[in-house]
């Protein structure tokens, strides 16, 4: 949640910060704020609501505050305080001349800030963040040193955090610090700049320096000097960044959204490429280092995860068990932390992230690595710290998403379980060998699939306007696509704000069915296959309640003409594989539904792209 992002050299700080923060406001968008220093003078400015008021804002004062060469900025998703212009970050001490802003959670926020109101100081916030602020103004007193200060107080404090500081007095000088918090430090020709991701940054350098945990980090124009919470000198490990500026473009799209749902043919193509060869050769997995006796000798897999990468789980969960014969639980990581949990060295823990840095599933494999457990990542950051708590690491390669609902990534993290079953399949003999070679081919094919589902959207803008004013949505499925169900629901309710539910369609009967009206849609992804038959039974007992119905399908049975009001034709594929390609119209009707009611598509209410905090 929140970025953050900061700049010292020689250019004017202004315009960095606000482009810093445009490219992280897919992060939070509660309020945004910026500290410049100006003249000697420590100055903030900031608002509540979207980055453009404090765009507005700092615009009536461009020429003064452009002569500021050194500035921090933060854009917020508020966790302590309400999301208003007094909570809005860059936090200041009492006497003005220390700034701050702060990514994370400071669970002893209360205790300190009850010593130091008891020592003098006067709060103006609610947040947690502001305790930092007067924090390192106290220590500076005393040292009149601001690396020092900055170190002194992280030792009082408890919690996750990324934190950038500045001080009036300290001119040209940035701080900064983490713990359980993303946090890198991006390296031009005299200047230095701070983010909590990269896209803050990658229009202005490729090359970085990723913090690791109570590390501090001290930037002026000419020089960087990084050492741990002890005061120990640590070298620097510099990184090209594998990112370019143009993927923050929408290249014509209105939406990011629709730019990634229409990138999905060629993600998949990336993350096969170098792994499924040839329908003939095994796949090659290079970077799970787990050897092939200890695979072999497997006898439980947890898969944790939080949100759209659970369902992402759910479906592995499925391909897994039928290929590998290996029970494989899949939990929310959230869940997982907090109860006692079952794992050895015959466990394969497997966290699913699309960034890399949900602290619930940092967590859950942290805890899992210390039960002896091998721990697989499968992420889209393979520069995040779950990547660097890795044993084996899966990258899905679909480049960065910038839009909140995520639609290319789930898709990537799917076929990467379809890789990795195949795998381990191939490895234990465990499957039917012309199954296996079956679905190599459906997976080579795939991209032109969903490219043809894409070609052919009418039906999905069609389904989407006659539905557009429904206030809830049921979704229903069997077996691997009860994920897709859930999965299509999610999308819906985090873009549209309309009550969607996702179901297994034998349940349907067992309480849901009281809910069915001729008010309430039910979509039915009635692929072929095993369930057919018994899904559409499950749509019958929906249509006898007077239920609207949809089906999502890839069949040509003509008895399902007079039972459906609307019906959104995928083309045909293998059962096993149909998840994949049954996500891209409920992605787009999901598009298509927030659209037509005028909703913020890209950043929806309440919602954050990394979930940072727990």
């Amino acid at each position: 949640m929140c970025g953050i992002v900061g700049y010292v050299g020689n250019k004017s700080a202004l315009d960095i910060l606000l482009e810093g923060l445009t490219n992280l406001e897919y992060r939070g968008y509660d309020s945004a704020g910026i500290a410049v220093n100006v003249d000697g003078h420590v100055e903030l400015y900031k608002a509540e609501g979207k980055l453009q008021n404090l765009k507005d804002i700092t615009f009536e004062k461009k020429e003064h505050i452009s002569k500021s060469t050194i500035g921090i900025g933060h854009i917020r998703w508020a966790t302590h305080g309400a999301p208003t212009t007094i909570n809005a970050h860059p936090h200041s001490c009492n006497c003005g001349r220390v700034a701050v802003v702060h990514n994370g959670i400071i669970e002893n926020y209360k205790e300190l800030r009850a010593k130091l109101e008891k020592e003098g100081c006067v709060f103006r916030s609610q947040t947690d963040t502001e305790t930092v602020a007067h924090l390192v103004a106290k220590k500076f007193a005393q040292t009149h040193d601001l690396t020092e200060a900055v170190r002194l107080a992280t030792k009082e404090i408890e919690g996750a955090y990324a934190l950038c500081v500045i001080h009036q007095d300290i001119k040209n000088t940035i701080v900064a610090t983490r713990r359980n918090a993303p946090l890198l430090v991006g390296i031009g020709e005299g200047e230095y700049y701070v983010a909590s991701d990269v896209p803050a940054i990658i229009k202005y350098t490729k090359k970085a320096m990723y913090l690791e945990d109570n590390q501090i980090v001290t930037l002026t124009p000419d020089s960087m000097k990084l050492i741990d919470i002890d005061n120990n000198v640590i070298s620097q490990k510099i990184e090209i960044l594998p990112w370019e500026p143009v993927a923050l473009s929408k290249m014509g799209y209105k939406h990011f959204m629709l730019k990634e749902i229409h990138e999905q043919p060629d993600v998949v193509r990336n993350v096969l490429a170098g792994k499924l060869r040839a329908i003939d050769e095994n796949i090659s997995l290079n970077e799970v280092t787990l050897d092939k006796e200890s695979l072999k000798t497997l006898n439980r897999i947890q898969i944790v995860a939080c949100g759209t990468s659970l369902h992402a789980a759910m479906v592995g969960k499925y391909i897994m068990e039928e290929l590998c014969g290996i029970a494989v639980d899949v939990e929310p990581s959230s869940e997982y932390i907090y109860r006692k949990t079952v794992g050895d060295k015959n466990t394969l823990v497997i966290g699913v992230s699309q960034s890399g840095e949900t602290a619930d599933t940092i967590t859950a494999v942290r805890q899992a690595k210390s039960r002896g457990s091998h721990i697989l990542i499968v992420t889209n950051r393979p520069d995040s710290t779950m990547a660097r708590e890795a044993d084996s690491l899966i990258p899905v390669s679909a480049g960065i998403e910038v839009s909140v609902a995520a639609t290319k990534s789930y898709t990537a993290q799917v076929i990467s379980f379809y890789l990795l079953a195949i795998y381990i399949a191939e490895i234990k003999n465990s499957a039917n060998k012309e199954n296996l070679s079956n679905l190599k081919r459906e997976l080579i094919l795939l991209p032109q699939k969903i490219e043809k589902v894409l070609s052919h959207k009418e039906d999905v803008q069609a389904c989407a306007r006659r539905f557009a004013n429904s206030k809830d949505f049921i979704f229903i499925a069997r077996g691997i696509n009860y994920a897709t169900a859930l999965e299509g629901a999610l999308k819906l309710k985090e873009i549209s704000y309309i009550n969607a539910t996702g179901y297994t369609a034998g349940e349907l009967k067992h309480g849901p069915i009281a809910m069915l009206d001729e008010s309430m849609p039910v979509l039915s992804i009635l692929m072929k296959g095993q369930v057919y038959e018994k899904i559409l039974s499950n749509s019958e007992e929906a249509k006898a309640r007077n239920a609207r119905m949809i089906a999502l399908t890839d069949s040509d049975d003509t008895k399902i003409n007079d039972l459906f009001e609307c019906i959104i034709k995928v083309p045909e594929i293998i059962e096993t594989l149909s998840p994949v390609l049954a996500i891209v119209p409920l992605q787009l009707l999901a598009y298509y539904i927030a659209e037509f009611l005028g909703k913020d598509v890209d950043q929806p209410r309440n919602l954050a792209k990394s979930v940072t905090v727990e």
